[in-house]
């Protein structure tokens, strides 16, 4: 029976669990907080993995270029396709939103108003790019300071050559390590999943989200939109392999996004599945992964775009052709600087907001009615921005000759 149960697809089954933890939080409602612990003790298993995963990963990749200047083409191609997306994301959401016009007619008298404390600035987060301790950084989990470290060091390793040859092979063994690692934590994915899910059905449940079943049907509309047309349009006509396989390989890291609302806590099973499934070389995915689950943040821009006109038709704010253009302007700026954890776009809602003339006081109201349901929306928009990171990999690394294309075409059968 055990043997049956690893004979079984993995994002079977953690499918199977979604589905399960779904029914079973409906029908238990807040009683299934009380099996929640399972699913943090997961998410901790696979957090326990990011920083020293992205670490040895990320230098044993940087060497593994044998040239620092490969390092700045695939750099400087992940980030302006980051970049890119993120802009087709906000154009997208603001298409859906005014098509569907999901803040027409909602009633916000018996929101409570919810202030957010205020994000850390692009600004801020640039500078602490830049750790003053290293180990501190390692030791708190600052993912941008931890790649910008890496890379030092696989410079520093290229730049010495045989002599650093000891701690190249160090580095590269321990990728492996991690990447070993990463694939038994991933055996737990079906339990935390199931309840993780159980919990977010029993404590919010079904009425929660008809209250707002426009703006839930919009965000989930525009996010598979995007991922369809932009995102698989990456792989067809940029990367000019077919799209099946990348669907096939990218099913394990979609399910665990879903249910975790969290592409740092994803980027473990990304990364095996760049590996694993779509033949992704060292260079690429140890680099432009890491990029993408801190820059990257196509499904939260996409989020922004259309809860900032759901705000403007609730209350009543007329916008010209530019207020559209500014809120397109200041959500693909403002979400480079999002944390990559769960309803982290609530603190962008300010900036943006505020940009069309939103009140501070009304940006309160819509955070205190939007909050309850959030989770929901969030698991969805972190599907797209983890397929979009692995859709960036994927392109660069053909570009770059760094990857297996009939490991690629071999991807899991579904």
């Amino acid at each position: 029976m055990i043997m049956g149960w690893f004979k079984i697809t993995l994002w079977k089954r953690i499918l199977g669990a979604l589905i399960l933890g779904l029914i079973v939080g409906l029908i238990w409602g807040d009683g299934a907080n009380s099996i929640r612990w399972m699913g943090d003790i997961f998410v901790r298993a696979i957090r326990m993995l990011v920083v020293p995963l992205i670490f040895t990963t990320l230098v044993a990749g940087v060497v593994s270029m044998g040239d620092a200047r490969r390092l700045g083409s695939i750099g400087l191609k992940a980030f302006v396709l980051y970049l890119g997306t993120t802009a087709l994301a906000i154009t997208i959401g603001l298409i859906f939103g005014t098509i569907m016009q999901p803040g027409v007619g909602v009633e916000l008298s018996a929101a409570e108003p919810h202030t957010l404390s205020s994000a850390v600035s692009l600004g801020e987060r640039l500078i602490n790019m830049i750790p003053i301790n290293p180990i501190a950084a390692l030791a708190e989990g600052n993912i941008l300071a931890v790649i910008i470290f890496s890379i030092l060091i696989g410079v520093g390793i290229i730049m010495v050559g045989d002599e650093a040859k000891v701690l190249r092979d160090a580095f590269n063994a321990g990728a492996e390590v991690m990447l070993k690692l990463t694939f038994i934590v991933m055996e737990l994915a079906p339990f935390g999943v199931f309840a993780l899910i159980a919990w977010v059905a029993g404590t919010q449940g079904a009425e929660t989200l008809l209250k707002v079943i426009t703006l839930a049907a919009a965000v989930y509309l525009a996010c598979i939109a995007h991922i369809v047309i932009v995102q698989f349009g990456l792989v067809k006509f940029l990367a000019r392999l077919p799209i099946l396989p990348f669907v096939r390989g990218a099913v394990d890291p979609q399910l665990l996004a879903y249910s975790t609302s969290s592409s740092a806590a994803t980027l473990p099973a990304t990364m095996a599945a760049a590996e694993e499934n779509m033949g992704i070389g060292v260079p690429v995915r140890s680099s432009v992964l890491p990029l993408g689950a801190t820059v990257n943040m196509d499904g939260t821009a996409l989020y922004v775009g259309i809860v900032a006109l759901f705000s403007a038709q609730a209350f009543g704010v007329d916008l010209a052709l530019s207020d559209y253009l500014i809120i397109g302007l200041t959500t693909t700026l403002v979400s480079i600087g999002t944390a990559s954890v769960p309803s982290a776009s609530l603190f962008l809602l300010a900036a943006v907001l505020t940009s069309i003339g939103i009140s501070a006081e009304q940006t309160a109201i819509i955070v205190g009615f939007i909050l309850p349901f959030d989770r929901v929306l969030d698991m969805m928009r972190t599907v797209v921005n983890v397929t979009g990171d692995l859709a960036v990999a994927t392109v660069v690394a053909k570009s770059e000759g760094e990857i297996d294309v009939e490991t690629y075409n071999a991807a899991p059968d579904l």
